[in-house]
């Protein structure tokens, strides 16, 4: 399948006025029949005729894996029992699927350890490691990227099956359809884009030239059990027990969104693809069907406090610019819980994490303030340092939302 070069269009670019629809399902655990009829459910609301998954198609199911290595009760990766569903339903109608992200083996099979490997062994569905499978060049006409590197297997594929989990990000706010399709670039480039784009508005603009070069897509979004506080790796697991899909990933990401309390254009990147056409992030263009967000709401769910871009959505521009170098927040290693492990080292862009005394060290001078440490660490090593004006600003910007919501 050859894609869309530069930007995939979406119903409301191609002149169509055809509304998206997103479907909101109720399940409240894996592992049961309440699952399978969940997802079964979910695909009947999105996938009809002409849908894509059709008998012979060839679709790519990109998963949400993280390294470092962790169990499916983490929720860092979208669950293993969800995936086997999905696969089933797949299967049943005679699709062809094959499952994958890009993962690093430096410690061996980390699909086994997330249970991915036994269930797409026990199915006989091939899953691959993208950065073994070859990488080609995209050209684009991306607000950030010129060309990108998409996995062959992606771009083979007729259909692209997108299932991440929903959680928070202590960069990005939120994580969702777009931020999923990060993984099917190569390692260094996604180090290379945190190197690259410090401030999440210029990051969030990335990682949108890089979803549109994917090829079409339909969202299957792991709500069962999400992710809040400090995500996407270490946060605390909440229950939502929902899944969320649609055909329109920015449709998609609005609505889950909502459901968890964030206003959806607080997240940079559904203002930026909607902006753009290639999806719909309004909520009053968008038909839910299934479920009412009215009725699924979680108001007890907790944002990352970390995450500078909401606050990018109560400030007027010149006030951002010059505050938002105070919100930052910059890691710091908890010394007792370092093992040296040098999993922060490796993925550090800026190569400013250095080994001492057998414990990780952070040089701030150094630091660029991506995160990506904090997101690596499977010990929970790693802390976030506030700055005292940026806690007494982030007090009372939070205290001023509070305020607004009581009127």
């Amino acid at each position: 399948m050859v894609p869309w070069r530069g930007g995939r269009q979406s119903a409301s670019r191609s002149g169509s006025a055809r509304r998206p629809s997103v479907a909101i399902v109720k399940c409240p655990e894996y592992g049961t029949e309440a699952l399978t009829k969940a997802i079964r459910e979910s695909l009947a609301l999105i996938a009809g005729p002409g849908s894509g998954l059709d008998p012979g198609t060839k679709v790519f199911v990109k998963i949400n894996h993280l390294s470092p290595q962790a169990p499916p009760d983490r929720a860092i990766c979208t669950h293993p029992l969800f995936v086997r569903e999905v696969l089933r339903a797949l299967l049943e109608r005679n699709v062809r699927p094959t499952v994958g992200d890009d993962v690093n083996f430096r410690r061996g099979d980390e699909f086994v350890t997330s249970g991915f490997r036994p269930v797409c062994a026990e199915l006989g569905v091939p899953l691959i490691n993208l950065r073994e499978a070859g990488f080609s060049r995209i050209p684009l006409r991306g607000k950030s990227l010129n060309e990108v590197y998409i996995a062959k297997p992606v771009l083979d594929a007729d259909l692209v099956l997108n299932l991440p989990k929903l959680k928070t990000h202590s960069f990005t706010a939120f994580t969702g359809a777009i931020k999923n399709m990060y993984g099917v670039i190569p390692c260094g480039l996604r180090l290379d884009g945190h190197r690259r784009f410090l401030r999440n508005d210029d990051f969030s603009r990335m990682l949108v030239d890089v979803f549109s070069a994917v090829p079409r897509q339909l969202i299957v979004m792991d709500a069962v059990v999400g992710m809040e506080g400090e995500g996407p790796s270490s946060g605390i697991p909440k229950r939502i027990g929902l899944i969320i899909s649609g055909a329109d990933g920015v449709a998609v990401d609005a609505v889950a969104a909502r459901v968890v309390g964030y206003k959806p254009f607080q997240i940079f990147t559904t203002v930026e693809a909607q902006a753009r056409g290639l999806g719909v992030g309004d909520l009053s263009q968008i038909d839910v069907v299934g479920s009412k967000i009215e009725e699924v709401e979680r108001r007890d769910f907790r944002p990352s406090l970390a995450a500078t871009g909401l606050f990018r959505h109560w400030l007027p521009s010149f006030l951002y610019a010059r505050i938002s170098g105070r919100l930052i927040l910059t890691p710091e290693v908890v010394p007792s819980r370092c093992t040296a492990c040098l999993d922060c080292l490796e993925v550090c862009p800026a190569k400013a994490i250095s080994l001492v005394h057998d414990k990780a060290m952070v040089d701030e001078a150094g630091c660029i303030h991506c995160l990506c440490c904090h997101e690596v660490c499977l010990h929970r090593s790693i802390r976030l340092k506030q700055r005292p004006l940026g806690r007494t600003i982030r007090r009372g910007l939070r205290l001023y939302e509070a305020a607004r919501n009581l009127r």
